[in-house]
């Protein structure tokens, strides 16, 4: 299909991805975001904390959002030991298994210091009474071989570890990259702002192209943002598991492969009407769509939403992904512009007022 993306895209993506952005750490990741948006918005919004929100149309009283969030998980220094090793706790669902072996970059007031977590050599380890890598186990190595010599780098209990691993592309159209979990999002609904501006269309409603901070622990940014906007509808964008991967039962996880399109959840946060438009606008433009179940609650910002300010119709777009929170998560570019497309679509069939009642 013809690429919607152009060349200013790509470089904003890679920018994007590249800084780093953990959770409670997100600002200078969101004036990168702020910068890009800024020719394709009104205004902006933003609270104490770091969300971010371009808005289209601030007088109107029907609010409309598109929502991401913008952190990514990492690791807090939680101590360090006589002989100079970190060891760390985590700050969101950052996976121990994948350390042993990796860079990082320990967040400093006096700027970037380098690490690796070490591990010890397979000539050392015992067969068959391995120990696998957990959170008590893996060590940080500054090079340093005292307390006293890591604390005059700068380095001391609660600083943020991030891993320094870079946006590239494979095989033409896979979009690889640590932490597009969930700052792809981020770029997706900046997109549709940039279409929406590029083909002129006026929407009848306010739209809040919101970028949330803190989902990575508990949806927290998005919780802040809903209660200031009060939105009347919210359709939110995150990731979801491909489940063609080895390991993983699609009989629990559901049955979604990266390359066949964005996928639509079902779930009791997932305002069903909500839904319906966006499945009828997905057939009408002949955009591929996948579905996916979730148990009692979705695990993204669309909880935050639906359950705010009395109840809000939202609704969840997910992008499907490999390998999450690894430094290795891989998308599907069809599938991004898909996204894009859908959510852009939605927006022009949904009228200022419109309540999604099911009672109307």
């Amino acid at each position: 299909m013809k690429s919607i993306l152009n060349a200013k895209s790509h470089d904003f993506l890679a920018q994007y991805l590249n800084n780093p952005a953990p959770t409670g750490y997100e600002w200078e990741s969101q004036k990168i975001w702020m910068n890009y948006l800024k020719p394709y918005v009104d205004e902006f919004i933003t609270d104490a904390y770091g969300t971010a929100v371009g808005v289209i149309n601030p007088k109107a009283t029907f609010k409309v959002v598109i929502e991401a969030h913008s952190d990514e998980i990492s690791w807090y220094v939680n101590y360090i030991s006589e002989k100079g090793l970190i060891s760390v706790i985590r700050n969101g669902g950052s996976d121990h298994q994948i350390a042993p072996s990796k860079w990082v970059d320990i967040h400093t007031k006096n700027g970037i210091v380098k690490g690796v977590f070490g591990w010890p050599a397979i000539h050392t380890r015992m067969h068959g009474k391995e120990e696998a890598p957990k959170i008590e186990n893996i060590t940080i190595d500054v090079g340093a071989s005292t307390k006293d010599e890591v604390e005059k780098l700068g380095i001391h209990v609660g600083c943020v570890i991030t891993y320094p691993d870079t946006f590239q592309v494979l095989n033409k159209n896979k979009f690889v990259c640590r932490a597009l979990d969930n700052r792809v999002g981020g770029f997706m609904i900046a997109e549709v702002a940039r279409l929406l501006k590029k083909n002129k269309i006026e929407l009848p409603f306010g739209l809040y192209i919101t970028n949330s901070v803190q989902e990575e622990i508990g949806l927290r940014g998005a919780e802040m943002i809903t209660q200031r906007i009060k939105p009347n509808l919210a359709i939110v964008t995150d990731v979801c598991h491909d489940t063609s991967t080895p390991m993983i039962d699609p009989k629990k996880q559901g049955d979604n492969t990266i390359g066949k399109g964005p996928v639509i959840s079902y779930a009791p946060a997932v305002q069903q009407l909500l839904r319906d438009r966006i499945i009828e606008t997905a057939e009408e433009k002949k955009i591929p769509f996948q579905r996916l179940a979730s148990s009692r609650s979705t695990g993204t910002d669309t909880d935050a939403f639906a359950y705010s300010n009395g109840g809000v119709p939202s609704a969840l777009i997910s992008l499907p992904l490999k390998y999450m929170h690894t430094t290795v998560e891989m998308v599907h570019q069809e599938d991004v512009e898909n996204v894009i497309k859908l959510i852009y679509e939605t927006l022009q069939t949904i009228e200022s007022g419109e309540t999604f009642s099911y009672f109307s």
